[in-house]
């Protein structure tokens, strides 16, 4: 087994974690926030959904410079939205991963913004860092969100304590 498929199994399993909190979200609630330097749960969530992304760009790029190349970020507006965006990025990072080897892996990988170098690494370990530790960050920011929000939490590594409630409740 090779090192992108892996990460490949990694991905896959987070992405249900993921997916399972993204369908969490709730409708009409787009531009709450828990505090004013918070960021808007719709933003917060299209985020998430968008990580996978940053696999694809890894793996096809040597480099990626925010200033010379402005990334715009989508803000999805329903939970449907949400889900497809989050769809659509997870299966291109997939494919991405699909088409690598160990020395596709193994080449340098900058993420700039323009002259000030914010990681230069590997490109096993942007993808540790931009694609699945940076999902793993912000999955469990949007669960404090929604947990804010007074929202069931599913499992992620286990059961939530709604979980434990809901199996207590059916004894």
């Amino acid at each position: 087994m090779n090192i992108s498929e892996l990460l490949m199994a990694e991905l896959k399993r987070e992405s249900v974690s993921t997916k399972k909190l993204l369908e969490c979200v709730p409708e009409g609630k787009n531009d709450w926030k828990p505090h004013e330097k918070s960021t808007e749960l719709s933003k917060l969530a299209s985020h998430v959904a968008e990580i996978p992304h940053w696999i694809e760009k890894v793996l096809v790029y040597d480099e990626f410079d925010m200033v010379a190349t402005p990334f715009e970020r989508k803000v999805c507006n329903s939970r449907e939205e949400l889900l497809d965006y989050f769809e659509t990025k997870l299966n291109a990072a997939v494919a991405a991963l699909e088409k690598a080897n160990d020395e596709d892996l193994a080449k340098d990988w900058t993420f700039r913004a323009g002259d000030h170098v914010i990681l230069n690494s590997s490109k096993y370990n942007a993808i540790r860092s931009m694609g699945l530790n940076h999902q793993i960050h912000h999955r469990a920011q949007l669960g404090v969100y929604l947990r804010l929000l007074d929202i069931a939490i599913p499992g992620v590594y286990g059961p939530s304590a709604d979980d434990r409630a809901r199996m207590e409740a059916q004894k």
